[in-house]
C-alpha cells in the first residue's frame, strides 16, 4: 500500500513538471519565438563623397643617358683621360690609342696630295694652250681625287683609335691603364648623364587611362623622406601580358646626392578627382571565389549584392557597381547573417 502511495505521488509530480514546460516561456515556445528575433548588427550609410585617388607602386632610378666606353678597334693605350666620379664635357678625348704608323701613313699620302694638285694645275694651264690632251689632264685630276679619298678614310682610321665623350657626363670608375693591349670587347669605362635621371615604374592596366604625357609623379627613395618630383616623359603605349601593367617613364630634373641611378623608389601617383565615389568600410566586403558582395538591408531584410569595387584607403575601398546613394549594408555580423534573414541596426555610421 505504502509502495502505491509513492508511485501516484511521482507520476503526478512528472505530470506537473512537464505540463509547466508546455507553458514556460522559456521553454520550446519562447526557444520558436526566439528565432524569429532580427539579428542585431552595425550598419553603414551609403553617400556619395569626394574621393582624392592616389597609387603607390615601385619603380627604379636610372640615368638619363648611360654609355658604356668602348674602343673601335684593338691597339694599345698611349693616353687616358678618364676623371673618375668627374664631369666630362661632349667631345673631351677620354683615351687614346697607338697611332703612329697612320699617322705616318697620312703625311705621306698629304705630301702625295700636293704634288699632284701642283701637276695638275701646270696642266690646267697646258690644256688651255692645247699643250696636253683632255685624257691626260683627266687622268691627272683622278689621281688627285683618289688621294684626297685615302687620306679621307686614313682620318677614319686615326678618329677610331681615339674615345671622345658623347655626351656631357659624369665618368664611372675605369678599366684600363696607360699600356694596355685593348679590343673592341672592353670596356673602358661608363659615362652617365646624371644633371637628369629617369624613373621606370608600372601602373596596373586599370589606371592607364590616368597616366599621359606630362603628368607629374611624387616620389621617395630609401634613407630620405623628401618628396621628389618627376615628370612622365613617355609610356610603353600596350599593356605587359603576363602582368597586366603599363610601364610609364618619367624624367628627374636636379643632382640630389640622394638620387643615384639604380635605387628603389616608391612611387605616388595622383588620379582624377572623383566628386561622387562610394566609399564602403572594407570589413563590410564579403570575398567570394569569383567576386565580391556586400549585405544591402532594406525594410529589415538581408539582401546580398555583388559589387565591383576600385581604389581602397586604410579603411575604406570603393564600390564601382553594386550600390547607390542611400543605401543602407552591415558592416558586422557578416558571416553569421543569411539571405533574407531579419536584421535590426545597433547603430548605423554615415562617416
Amino acid at each position: 500500500m505504502k509502495n502505491n502511495l509513492v508511485f501516484l505521488l511521482c507520476t503526478t509530480i512528472i505530470l506537473l513538471n512537464l505540463a509547466s514546460c508546455k507553458k514556460d516561456p522559456n521553454g520550446a515556445d519562447a526557444a520558436g519565438k526566439k528565432t524569429n528575433m532580427p539579428f542585431v548588427a552595425e550598419g553603414y550609410l551609403v553617400k556619395p563623397t569626394i574621393l582624392d585617388q592616389s597609387i603607390a607602386v615601385s619603380g627604379t632610378l636610372k640615368p638619363f643617358e648611360e654609355t658604356v666606353l668602348m674602343p673601335d678597334v684593338s691597339g694599345r693605350v698611349i693616353s687616358i683621360n678618364l676623371p673618375e666620379g668627374k664631369m666630362v664635357k661632349k667631345g673631351t678625348l677620354l683615351v687614346k690609342l697607338f697611332d703612329n704608323d697612320l699617322q705616318a701613313s697620312l703625311k705621306k699620302l698629304q705630301t702625295q696630295l700636293a704634288l699632284a694638285e701642283e701637276t695638275q694645275k701646270r696642266q690646267n694651264e697646258l690644256l688651255k694652250v692645247s699643250g696636253i690632251s683632255q685624257l691626260e689632264y683627266d687622268q691627272t685630276e683622278l689621281q688627285v681625287n683618289s688621294i684626297k679619298n685615302d687620306i679621307e678614310y686614313l682620318r677614319a682610321q686615326i678618329s677610331k683609335t681615339e674615345v671622345v665623350a658623347p655626351f656631357d657626363g659624369v665618368i664611372g670608375l675605369r678599366n684600363v691603364s696607360v699600356g694596355a693591349q685593348v679590343t673592341p670587347s672592353i670596356s673602358l669605362a661608363t659615362i652617365r648623364m646624371t644633371n637628369q635621371l629617369k624613373l621606370d615604374f608600372s601602373v596596373p592596366e586599370k589606371y592607364s587611362r590616368e597616366v599621359s604625357e606630362g603628368k607629374h609623379v611624387f616620389f621617395t627613395v630609401q634613407g630620405d623622406d623628401k618628396k621628389y618630383e618627376g615628370k612622365v616623359m613617355a609610356t610603353e603605349e600596350s599593356i605587359e601580358l603576363s602582368t597586366r601593367n603599363l610601364k610609364v617613364r618619367a624624367v628627374v630634373d636636379g643632382n640630389s646626392p640622394s638620387l643615384k641611378p639604380g635605387a628603389y623608389a616608391n612611387v605616388e601617383l595622383d588620379l582624377e578627382e572623383q566628386k561622387d565615389a562610394l566609399m564602403v568600410p572594407t570589413q563590410a566586403i564579403i570575398p567570394q571565389e569569383r567576386n565580391k558582395k556586400v549585405i544591402v538591408v532594406k525594410s529589415g531584410k538581408a539582401t546580398f549584392v555583388t559589387v565591383k569595387t576600385g581604389v581602397r584607403d586604410a579603411s575604406k575601398i570603393e564600390v564601382v557597381t553594386g550600390l547607390k546613394p542611400g543605401d543602407t549594408i552591415a558592416t558586422t555580423g557578416i558571416l553569421f547573417i543569411k539571405p533574407k534573414a531579419n536584421v535590426k541596426f545597433s547603430k548605423v555610421l554615415t562617416n
